[in-house]
């Protein structure tokens, strides 16, 4: 891709969010019921390629049990409020009901509380026991601590995430830097970690062994890291970027890895468009918010809004349009898209002429915005 110059000593790469591509159709149509949109990670089968994000206002493990009752996944935070309090209804309630009024301090205070190691086995059991597919998150800087009782409490998939991760840490202080070679390789579980905007980066992440990377630094929505850090790549070029380094990974290695999509996808048009760019599943957040039985009542934020010295982020809060099921799988009596993202995955698929999502990731697309930068594009 030419490179434009900013300046005389500098020049870049111009990225484009989803928001300014679109698929171009095939040849030919297909029926939106004969429309396959299952798709595998590891020896796992999921019948929507949607994972619940790992936010307190997103997924509990109530969530997570629906969600696998739904053909998704929803990754239950280990760093979060289910794992440091054993019922943190009352909190939830609470940033629910002061919204976006919630004081950063006020975040810093209720994550304080340590992670109760004890509670990881619970939750995981919780989902287990009606059985659910137990996805797990957990930060790179907390991982090592409580790898122990991951592995004791055996969920299904582990996610390492951060806003911004990396194969290797370079650092001259006094604690080893998480290996993540060393630690996927020792690992059963299967791992997918993320985020990472870059071909570079996607291709260092998928040569430790995980099984997907996650693409982008985590949802847009309430999120500030981009403005706080001054870091990003508009979304359709990471995961573009990423499916390259997937390629050149195969060639290398002769193994698949998943590249799953996070940060600012809202439509099933969405989720379409960032499985034309290379994903093979998405991670969704404030979609999942507006669903009437989300955790915090439509209240979210990203885990970085309590960090201790750096905070990025806020609690936002969106209005409910109905259940997770008519989120994700309809019916929908709105015409924004933001009710029955499935439907609309599989009418973008039969209209454009693809059946399946392996498929859909072989189609066109056209560049149908000129350079800008909009509110509310999607960024990785």
């Amino acid at each position: 891709m030419a490179e434009i110059e900013i300046g005389l000593g500098k020049s870049g790469r111009r990225g484009y969010s989803l928001a300014e591509v679109s698929i171009v159709p095939s040849r030919r149509t297909r029926d939106a019921d004969e429309i396959d949109v299952a798709w595998q990670l590891d020896a796992y089968q999921f019948e929507i390629p949607v994972i619940a994000a790992a936010l307190d206002g997103v997924t509990s493990p109530s969530t997570a049990i629906e969600m696998s009752r739904l053909g998704g996944a929803g990754a239950l935070h280990l760093d979060g409020l289910w794992c440091r309090y054993e019922d943190p209804t009352s909190l939830l309630e609470e940033l629910a009901t002061s919204g976006s009024d919630t004081s950063t301090e006020r975040l810093q205070a209720i994550y304080a509380k340590p992670v109760d190691p004890e509670l990881i086995k619970v939750r995981v059991g919780e989902i287990h026991d009606v059985g659910g597919t137990a996805v797990v998150a957990v930060t790179p800087q907390t991982t090592e601590d409580l790898l122990p009782h991951i592995i004791a409490a055996e969920p299904d998939l582990l996610v390492i995430q951060a806003t911004v991760t990396s194969a290797e840490h370079v650092s001259a202080g006094a604690h080893q830097p998480l290996d993540l070679k060393h630690l996927v390789r020792r690992l059963e579980v299967p791992v997918l970690v993320g985020g990472c905007t870059s071909y570079q980066a996607a291709l260092h992440l998928m040569r430790t062994g995980a099984a997907g990377v996650i693409v982008g630094m985590g949802p847009r929505t309430g999120s500030t890291s981009r403005r706080v850090l001054g870091i990003g790549n508009p979304l359709a070029t990471a995961i573009a970027d990423a499916r390259a380094a997937r390629m050149r990974h195969l060639d290398e290695t002769g193994v698949y890895v998943h590249v799953i999509a996070e940060g600012g996808i809202h439509t099933g048009g969405d989720i379409a468009k960032a499985v034309v760019c290379g994903a093979d599943g998405v991670i969704l957040s404030s979609p999942l918010a507006r669903a009437e039985t989300a955790p915090a009542g439509g209240a979210f934020w990203p885990m970085s809004a309590s960090h201790r010295s750096l905070p990025r982020g806020r609690v936002r809060k969106v209005d409910p349009v109905g259940s997770l099921e008519a989120i994700l799988n309809g019916p929908s009596h709105r015409s924004d898209g933001r009710t029955n993202l499935i439907g609309g995955l599989r009418k973008s698929m039969a209209v454009a002429g693809y059946g399946t999502l392996k498929e859909l990731q072989k189609a066109d697309l056209m560049v149908t915005a000129p350079p800008s930068v909009v509110p509310g594009q999607q960024w990785a």
